[in-house]
């Protein structure tokens, strides 16, 4: 009988389910060259087929459309930039989108009319903003020009000032040290003199040099001054850098005055606000002033040309600050033009986006077809779901029509041995659950989906380790706003470190649920007791006293649901919850081992390999059931007996409760006997004894059984000459040699037999030690239920009798305060630690739990995810980065 292959297949499912994968067909389309991109944009906006590269072999560079990615990654660029120019001027962004051009085919026409548009905005724009830079450096030079002025003119008023007051004492010119600033040889000291926000260093008798002085003329109204300087600006935090490396340099042979500019200066080269220090350099003979200007400049100063005539510079300081008004005039208006140009930017940018990272999805997804030449077209092959085949044909027929084109797009199904992606259909609720699996691995195509069973399981799981009806509550009510409020919330997708709890908000409101479901169950709202019911118990009220330990009375009925709340009140109330949650934990891990171990059937049904159902599942199961389900046997049966009943002479009719670990360790290393204290009913000993023989026996079992059957089965087939058989499927041969394209969908090379019975009695000698462990530390694996339930129950009761409990207990005016603060405390510590670090501890353990215990016994994980070519996938991905 010939194997059904993926693609070729009689009749189609109509219903879809997560149990499975959807079947997938290898489809190939022979495009039209004209009607290809129409073809392309249709199944992007459809988002239904995975696209192959028919390409493979052939680099990036030597592709077909390489030229018209390269030309909307230009068109890209260009729209990065004008973005850039948008956000640095504040301008607001539309988040309008044309649906009309984006969502509907375009053609040729309307493409290079937004390119026109998107060149002409962006050459006004950049023209602009040049000319914007060229405006802000000439008005940062006459800006530190005019400082520069300021700075000597008051600096030389102050000189001649103090000379003014020199002739009048004596008539000798001017020095700026005294007796103090020279030292015992005669040489000037470093002096720092603050006179206002001015600072000097060094001395003018200094920069003099014991030559002919430096002169200052005060003879006239203009107070000139003949000395040689260099005069300009400095960032602030450089100044002190520049104060020592010219006093090093020139030896103390200068004079420098410095003041911080007060405003920030705006400085093109830096886009940001720079504060800045004016500053003022004498010193004597040309060779120093050029050392001390290659300094400064070395120094990233900007030096300026200042006139030593007063008259000179107070005009040129007029005409500086004349120029700087002006020049803000201009500045101004060009700032204007510029935000009304991107202004009309900004309602079109999304849109253009849109459109251009469409365009370029567009033809690098023609890149990976292949082109016919004698045919004129393009030649497509990739799989999508059976389901989907009539959505796809439907979206080719709307290409053609969009291209005004008579030829249509030929769909046909291959047949083929390759193994397809897998597609599972999820829908808002179950894509949380589904991407948990999938981060553990990708189902197979066709195997059995765990998200279909970890939509309850783990949940349920989680419930059982955070068991809490008010901490439920509050889980539920917060995944409740998420669900309802979706749409509005969606920007929380968006941000990286609320995208979780977005994503999986269902997730949380399952997780919420059970909790309350399982709270009820242990009686537990905020570590407080609920009487819903009448106790079975009841405390007697003439015994007792502070210090006394009183034995409560049963009663003739017991508490219908869940945990007795009279257990919440005992001393001895941990050690029978202890006793419980351990028990629970083993039953209900068995029970989803079970499960697991089970799934193997529907698997193996379902890939023709009956093998693994006689000789895999039916000895796991029977080993399983022979030790843990014989434990979950005995758990149940110690629940169910009343070990304290009496006869009608009032003697008791069992010993006392067995431990039932001393009766499992036994079991092994006392085979058959079992002693009174642990007996449980008759035969106990016999039927341990039994059931230890079947689970020895199923080891060989699972260990060679099946590695024997194979070998036997392969060489049968070798005997009779099938040994070497392989299939060499061309789809398309016609125009071979003529430069027609050649599209073969399934090609296997003959290989050498790859059957090698070692290999395959290695790999079951692995699988049966595996499980054979795991079926024991597996089960001990699921006693953390037991382990988290108690502890957050313990942390449940510290944090209420610590925070809350003493605030009731209190008394006078400060009581109603008391009570608010300390109901404060109790509630942030109960979000944040017990609903926020135990939740995400819990859902960690649960987490476990699915991916190691449960998913090992029937799961491989190892296929590969279906990615179809999708606008929306391109768009999001794009909007991430």
């Amino acid at each position: 009988m010939p194997s059904r292959g993926w693609g070729m297949l009689r009749g189609r499912p109509k219903t879809t389910s997560i149990f499975r994968s959807e079947v997938m067909s290898l489809v190939q389309l022979y495009i039209p060259s004209d009607v290809a991109r129409y073809t392309v944009s249709q199944l992007g906006e459809l988002g239904l087929v995975q696209f192959r590269d028919l390409n493979s072999e052939v680099s990036a560079f030597q592709r077909s459309f390489v030229n018209d990615v390269r030309r909307f990654d230009e068109i890209e660029r260009k729209l990065r930039y004008l973005y850039s120019q948008i956000e640095r001027n504040d301008v607001d962004i539309y988040e309008f989108l044309d649906e009309d051009f984006v969502g509907n085919s375009r053609g040729p026409r309307d493409i290079d009319d937004m390119e026109e548009r998107i060149n002409a905005h962006e050459d006004r724009v950049l023209k602009l903003t040049a000319a914007f830079k060229n405006l802000q450096l000439k008005h940062l030079e006459l800006l530190e020009n005019k400082y520069i002025l300021e700075e000597v003119s008051s600096l030389f008023t102050e000189i001649t000032g103090r000379q003014d007051a020199g002739h009048g004492r004596g008539g000798r010119s001017y020095t700026a040290t005294d007796s103090a600033s020279v030292g015992r040889d005669g040489a000037p000291l470093l002096t720092r003199t603050d006179t206002s926000s001015r600072r000097s260093i060094g001395s003018l008798d200094a920069a003099r040099a014991g030559e002919a002085g430096i002169d200052i003329d005060v003879g006239g109204m203009g107070r000139d001054i003949n000395v040689g300087f260099i005069a300009g600006v400095i960032s602030r935090d450089r100044i002190s850098t520049l104060e020592r490396v010219l006093w090093r340099s020139l030896r103390g042979n200068m004079f420098l005055n410095y003041v911080d500019i007060e405003d920030p200066i705006s400085d093109p080269k830096h886009d940001e606000p720079v504060y800045k220090s004016a500053f003022i350099v004498f010193a004597h003979g040309a060779s120093l002033r050029d050392r001390a200007t290659k300094i400064a400049e070395s120094l990233g100063a900007t030096l300026y040309q200042v006139d030593s005539s007063a008259e000179r510079r107070q005009e040129e300081l007029i005409d500086t600050m004349s120029r700087l008004d002006d020049l803000q005039q201009i500045l101004e208006n060009n700032n204007v033009a510029r935000v009304n140009e991107l202004t009309s930017v900004s309602e079109q940018i999304n849109t253009w986006f849109t459109v251009v990272r469409k365009e370029k999805a567009i033809y690098h997804t023609l890149n990976l077809f292949n082109y016919d030449a004698n045919r004129n077209c393009l030649i497509a092959e990739g799989w999508c779901a059976a389901n989907d085949i009539p959505a796809v044909q439907s979206a080719l027929h709307m290409a053609t029509e969009d291209a005004g084109s008579n030829v249509p797009t030929v769909l046909q199904e291959l047949r083929t041995t390759k193994e397809p992606p897998t597609f599972i259909r999820t829908n808002k609720f179950t894509d949380g659950f589904q991407n948990i699996v999938d981060a553990y691995g990708v189902p197979k195509a066709g195997e059995v989906n765990p998200g279909l069973f970890t939509c309850i399981t783990f949940p349920f799981l989680f419930a059982l380790m955070f068991g809490d009806l008010g901490h439920g509550f509050l889980m539920t009510l917060c995944a409740a706003l998420l669900c309802i409020y979706e749409r509005r919330l969606a920007w929380l997708a968006k941000d990286e470190s609320m995208r979780m709890f977005y994503t999986g908000r269902y997730i949380i409101l399952l997780m919420g649920i059970f909790s309350m479901f399982t709270g009820f169950l242990y009686n537990d709202i905020f570590s407080r007791a609920m009487g819903f019911f009448a106790s079975g118990w009841a405390w007697p009220t003439d015994q007792g006293g502070e210090g006394v330990t009183v034995e409560a009375a049963k009663l003739d009925h017991v508490y219908p649901i869940g945990i007795d709340p009279a257990w919440h009140h005992a001393s001895n109330s941990l050690l029978f919850t202890n006793s419980y949650k351990m028990k629970m934990s083993i039953v209900l891990g068995v029970i989803h081992m079970t499960l697991g171990i089970c799934l193997q059937v529907p698997n193996a049904l379902h890939f023709k390999k009956r093998i693994n159902i006689i000789h895999v599942f039916v000895p796991q199961i029977i080993f399983l059931f022979s030790i843990f389900g014989y434990l979950v046997f005995a758990i149940i049966l110690k629940w169910s007996t009343d070990w304290y009943a009496r006869d009608a002479s009032g003697e008791l009719t069992h010993i006392s409760p067995p431990s039932l670990l001393n009766m499992l360790i036994y079991m092994f290393l006392s085979p058959g006997g079992v002693s009174d204290s642990e007996k449980m009913f008759r035969g106990q000993g016999v039927l341990q004894t039994f059931l230890l023989l079947v689970a020895l026996a199923c080891v060989p079992w699972m260990l060679l059984v099946k590695p024997l059957i194979l070998r036997r089965e392969h060489q049968k087939i070798i005997s009779e000459g099938y040994g070497r058989i392989s299939s060499h499927v061309r789809v398309s041969s016609e125009g071979e040699g003529l430069g027609g394209a050649v599209v073969v969908a399934e090609q296997e090379e003959m290989q050498e037999d790859d059957f090698d019975f070692a290999d395959i009695m290695i790999n079951q000698t692995i699988h049966t030690i595996e499980f054979c462990l795991n079926s024991i530390s597996n089960t001990a694996s699921y006693l953390r239920l037991w382990a988290l339930s108690l502890a957050h129950a313990q942390l449940s009761e510290v944090l209420w009798t610590m925070t809350f409990l003493p605030t009731l207990k209190m008394s006078g005016s400060f009581q109603p305060v008391a009570i608010m603060c300390g109901f404060a405390v109790w509630f942030v510590l109960t979000f944040s630690i017990l609903i926020g670090m135990e939740g995400l501890s819990a859902f960690l353990h649960a987490l476990r739990l699915h991916w190691v215990e449960f998913n090992n016994k029937f799961y491989d994980g190892t296929g590969v995810k279906f990615e179809p070519f999708s606008f929306k996938a391109v768009l999001d991905e794009a909007e991430e980065q």
